[in-house]
């Protein structure tokens, strides 16, 4: 029998992810009801974590602190003991659980948060080697936890999942090239904006110029590389859990047609799918899941 306090913290997890999910959210109804609330547990302690990085007010060492107790919470409610509270959302209770059924590593949660502790330590990428790492970290680590919840069938879907992941990353990474830079973060790799001849100043003037066109055309073209990868993840999954896979897909891959279609001008407005589109691949991946 469900424990009140289990119940409770997956009604707030899935108040969080109805709340700040967006793109996440409209894939989730492709999936049957208990793994529906699974990812929303894992979408809430993954946000929480996330905004322990980002938290307005707090200097970085507060940042550091606050990311380490959260660390220590995290490794004893995964040592089976009981699961810290905390507010507003009391994550953990949910996140154990789905940890268990699930048998989601260890070591995923543990890489998102070493992932988001490098954002406080670093400003600057300078190869797409050093890029990749904090990729598998924040995003790659995600879709392999979230490739547990859905149902694979073959180990190779692990790395095709760390791919799929650094697709959403890199196309968070084009879409938000003006609120990193007013946060005095850019992700671009060193070595393409010298290969193109765009500057960090450039970037922080938004300047869009024939070298942010072609930097920014050589980075799509990479994201889509790892797109290609993702696809191949379809075969190594169970049959429940292709329809959020497509669903994701649709809203990333359709974020980056749009950087494209604005002739890759991120700086103007924040690139959004339109609220139908989101509506159509959420019906989507919701028939897809009864057919």
């Amino acid at each position: 029998m469900m424990s009140r306090r289990l119940e409770e913290s997956q009604r707030s997890c899935r108040r969080l992810a109805r709340r700040t999910a967006r793109n996440f959210y409209v894939s989730f109804f492709g999936l049957p009801a208990d793994r529906f609330t699974a990812m929303c547990a894992l979408y809430a302690f993954l946000r929480l974590s996330d905004d322990l990085g980002d938290q307005p007010g707090w200097g970085q060492q507060e940042r550091r602190e606050r990311l380490s107790e959260w660390r220590d919470q995290l490794e004893v409610t995964l040592q089976g003991d009981t699961p810290p509270r905390v507010e507003p959302v009391d994550v953990f209770p949910a996140l154990a659980d789905t940890v268990r059924r699930y048998e989601i590593p260890d070591e995923s949660l543990f890489a998102v948060l070493d992932g988001i502790a490098m954002d406080l330590e670093a400003s600057v990428y300078e190869t797409f080697a050093d890029l990749k790492l904090y990729c598998d970290r924040v995003a790659g680590a995600v879709g392999v936890c979230c490739i547990h919840v859905w149902g694979f069938r073959d180990e190779r879907a692990i790395e095709r999942a760390i791919d799929c992941g650094t697709a959403f990353q890199l196309t968070n990474i084009l879409r938000d090239l003006a609120e990193d830079i007013r946060m005095q973060r850019i992700y671009l790799p060193g070595e393409d904006l010298r290969r193109f001849g765009y500057t960090p100043e450039d970037l922080s003037t938004y300047r869009v110029n024939d070298a942010f066109i072609e930097l920014m055309q050589f980075q799509v073209q990479r994201a889509r590389t790892f797109y290609e990868s993702a696809e191949l993840l379809f075969e190594d999954l169970e049959p429940r859990g292709r329809p959020i896979l497509r669903a994701m897909l649709q809203v990333y891959s359709g974020l980056l047609d749009r950087i494209e279609h604005r002739g890759y001008d991120v700086f103007t407005r924040r690139v959004r799918l339109p609220v139908w589109r989101k509506l159509l691949i959420a019906v989507g991946a919701i028939a897809a899941r009864h057919h």
